[in-house]
């Protein structure tokens, strides 16, 4: 569905942001990107939706090179950007002008997601606030049922409970033939949500698998003392002692902790690759 390989791309020649990167995703999938400021994720991004072209290397998206921004191409893919922007006309207008460019766009669909997350359709969606701004331009991501959707800080804006009913909105979305890409600093918003997770740190993926495959290979445990515990890959204080992730090797159950997953990979890189590849 994505490859990258050996992508280099720089806004210049003499400070390159990614060299050499190769990455893969598979359709049917969630996944959640994450990385510090800096890290390149809006980059990625970009470059996978041909908005920034690579120096070197190929980028294949649903079978298209993105660069050349091709209408069969821009068919199947939706980008959310982390700042967005919505014309001063109606709902109805919107789906009117936007709808015919996506084949597979459902107004029907559109217009359950907005009431699944409250937003009144009768007035212009510049009078709406930032938060509903936010989820009608997720709703009809969601409703033109491209291959890809690429989402950028989706969550930002919204309040808690529309966190939750994004999360039960996405999650009904997905299916076998499309892919979700989902940037953002807020890693819980993404609890129960995901299947991958793609870690970015200083230009370099240092992690893209699966939730059951990290649970497999890492332990997400608390314990009272921290001495003598073995195969600690990291440690912070919580209310019952030390939350901990540990190297797993009887693969033991344990839920994914995306905030202490995301600690631990880039504090242990070297160690990181070694489990996972």
């Amino acid at each position: 569905m994505v490859d990258l390989t050996n992508l280099t791309f720089g806004y210049n020649r003499k400070k390159l942001i990614f060299q050499d990167l190769t990455l893969s995703l598979k359709s049917g999938t969630i996944y959640g990107l994450l990385g510090k400021n800096g890290a390149g994720k809006s980059s990625l991004l970009r470059l996978m939706g041909g908005l920034l072209y690579p120096l070197a290397g190929q980028v294949n998206v649903v079978g298209f090179e993105p660069r050349k921004r091709q209408p069969a191409f821009l068919q199947e893919l939706y980008f959310i950007p982390e700042e967005i922007y919505l014309p001063a006309v109606t709902l109805q207008t919107y789906i009117d002008t936007m709808g015919p460019f996506y084949p597979k766009f459902s107004e029907s669909q559109f217009r359950r997601y907005l009431t699944d997350f409250d937003v009144p359709q009768d007035q212009k969606l510049t009078a709406m606030s930032y938060g509903q701004k936010k989820k009608v331009i997720i709703s009809f991501g969601l409703a033109t049922n491209t291959r890809l959707l690429i989402m950028d800080e989706p969550t930002n804006g919204l309040d808690i409970p529309s966190k939750g009913q994004f999360r039960k909105i996405v999650a009904t979305a997905v299916d076998s033939d499309r892919l979700m890409l989902i940037s953002t600093h807020q890693v819980r918003d993404l609890d129960n949500l995901i299947d991958a997770v793609i870690i970015l740190d200083e230009s370099e993926i240092l992690l893209n698998h699966s939730l059951a495959d990290i649970a497999d290979r890492l332990l997400f445990d608390t314990v009272s003392v921290l001495a003598g515990t073995s195969g600690v890959l990291y440690a912070e204080p919580s209310l019952r002692g030390q939350a901990v992730v540990m190297e797993n090797p009887t693969q033991e159950d344990s839920k994914v902790d995306l905030e202490r997953l995301f600690n631990t990979v880039v504090s242990n890189r070297e160690r990181i690759k070694t489990l996972f590849y």
